[in-house]
């Protein structure tokens, strides 16, 4: 058909008429072979290129939902990412004030027990210095007594005289205080 429409546009330019020149036959093939072209492309093409077209628009469709849904759980992610370091964040901050809290007692304790050990070795050096002095006290009340004993003995000794007692007594104790 298409080869019998070509010829006969080139038989009709080869005739007497020009390009513009109505030919009532050839108009009617035209349309006809217009009007089977156009039912033949129907049948044939227009059906699997608008499913095609259709398939298309609903693959977009359901990318475009994909990536609505996507875009969706991402945000309750980044929701829930966000939440979740501000948790971790509270907590830090929950720990290291705990961790003040038990370092400030753990220094108030460190000195309640330092002042309470130095005011034991205080208390024992008190002790000790109140023993050595009583010690030193009761030593030197037995050498004064044993100093009155060998006085007496040697007053008893030159005589009952006064003034010889008393010589006799600072002769010992210039000897006790040399030795």
């Amino acid at each position: 058909m298409l080869a019998e429409i070509t010829l006969a546009i080139i038989a009709s330019e080869g005739g007497n008429g020009g390009l513009l020149d109505v030919n009532p036959g050839l108009m009617i093939w035209t349309v006809v072979t217009f009007i089977l072209l156009l039912f033949i492309l129907k049948k044939v093409a227009w059906k699997p290129i608008l499913s095609a077209l259709d398939k298309r628009e609903n693959d977009i469709k359901e990318a475009l939902s994909q990536a609505e849904k996507a875009k969706d759980e991402a945000r309750k992610i980044l929701e829930e990412n966000q939440a979740s370091l501000a948790k971790a964040e509270e907590e830090s901050k929950k720990i290291i004030e705990q961790s003040r809290n038990y370092a400030e007692s753990l220094k108030e304790q460190m000195i309640t027990d330092s002042k309470e050990q130095a005011k034991k070795i205080v208390d024992d050096a008190s002790s000790e210095i109140q023993r050595r002095q009583d010690a030193a006290f009761e030593e030197l009340k037995g050498q004064i007594a044993e100093i009155a004993v060998n006085a007496a003995e040697k007053i008893i000794r030159e005589s009952l005289d006064a003034q010889k007692s008393k010589q006799v007594v600072d002769r010992y104790l210039n000897e006790v205080n040399k030795n």
